[in-house]
């Protein structure tokens, strides 16, 4: 049994319980006195550091199980914390507990953190990214979580933005018990997560349709851009190797794409579409154009498109090589003529669909554009 003293997210009672796997017993308000608790720089996430003059509040959790410890420490491994002894004061009196504090020279510190900050930005994301940490132990290995942790918030930011709907005029408003959801255990957690679950809805005649199951790809929001020249009449289109053309037993995996990339948790679109654009073709853009947001494939995935159009200056530009190695990018881009993308359209060598739909939309609106460059 062991005295644990928490300075951070975990104060947080439903993330220390999601954590746990049971109601916390035993909680006490305290304090851990010598220390103050920052937010880690460029993360969604505290550490704690020695401060003479502060004195950090704190949540402390008496007699904690051997399952209780192995379970925080898988937990905490994966922002690579490790359990060290300090003070803490509680009404009681002073003692001793135990503390996840950041191993050495890991992480910088950043502004001075607050739990109703946290909450506010990061709770939601933070409690769904939880959920996958702890559903993977004793099944995965810490340092594999770890290396997952941002797809995790990647995935439970895609939740939130999904909160902002879409107009239904035409097709049936959304009514609240007319989804019967429920979730099975036997899915697939990797990189992608593929869920199993039990299914049924209100039909259109007002039935109930019959109970079915299925699998779901569990995926993530992606930006993407279509960089366009108004001026030279220029796209530049992006070139890779795909692995879903590989699987098909398509002999030319190669395949000519819009600039794409994740939605990091907490990052907006339209930030994500600048950044893809930056690392994978090196181009800032001018302006930024709304194209569509849409489910690339709803009938099997939960991947959502956030469709741009970017204007930019592709004067001189023909052939380039991007991406980032740390993220096994081999990219080509080409600078091409909006006409010769067409033609490419026409043929069939360009057979990805989001390329498509934002070479037709470029397509209505180019006279305009190119009226205004």
């Amino acid at each position: 049994m062991a005295d644990l003293v928490f300075y951070g997210t975990l104060r947080h009672a439903p993330l220390l319980e999601r954590v746990l796997g049971r109601a916390p017993r035993g909680v006490v308000p305290a304090r851990i006195p010598g220390h103050a608790v920052h937010w880690v720089a460029d993360e969604p996430f505290p550490m704690i550091m020695p401060n003479a003059d502060a004195s950090a509040p704190a949540l402390l959790l008496r007699d904690a199980s051997d399952e209780d410890v192995a379970r925080l420490d898988f937990y905490e491994g994966g922002f690579a914390f490790d359990l060290r002894d300090v003070d803490v004061d509680t009404d009681q009196g002073p003692g001793r507990a135990r503390v996840y504090m950041p191993r050495d020279g890991h992480w910088s510190p950043g502004p001075e953190w607050s739990l109703e900050d946290w909450l506010r930005d990061w709770g939601r994301v933070s409690m769904d990214a939880a959920a996958e940490v702890m559903d993977r132990y004793g099944r995965q290995p810490v340092e594999q979580v770890h290396a997952l942790l941002p797809m995790f918030r990647a995935r439970a930011w895609a939740r939130r933005l999904a909160e902002a709907g879409a107009p239904s005029t035409l097709r049936r408003a959304p009514a609240e018990g007319e989804v019967d959801l429920r979730l099975r255990d036997d899915g697939y957690d990797g990189f992608m997560r593929l869920r199993r679950f039990d299914l049924q809805h209100r039909t259109f005649d007002g039935n109930w349709s019959e109970p079915l199951t299925r699998e779901t790809l569990v995926s993530f929001d992606v930006a993407l851009v279509l960089p366009y020249d108004p001026v030279t009449d220029k796209v530049l289109l992006v070139e890779q190797v795909r692995y879903g053309p590989l699987l098909r037993g398509d002999p030319a995996p190669w395949v000519l794409e819009p600039v794409a990339g994740f939605v990091d948790a907490g990052e907006l679109p339209e930030v994500a579409a600048r950044r893809e654009t930056r690392e994978e073709a090196g181009l800032d853009l001018h302006e930024l154009l709304p194209i569509v947001r849409a489910y690339s494939s709803p009938g099997y995935s939960t991947e959502f498109f956030h469709l741009f159009l970017g204007l930019c200056d592709l004067s001189g530009r023909e052939r380039a090589h991007g991406g980032l190695a740390d993220e096994n990018e081999d990219i080509r881009s080409h600078a091409i003529p909006f006409d010769d993308a067409m033609a490419l359209l026409d043929s069939g060598e360009v057979n990805v669909a989001p390329l498509a739909m934002m070479l037709l939309w470029l397509a209505r609106h180019r006279e305009r554009l190119r009226a205004s460059a």
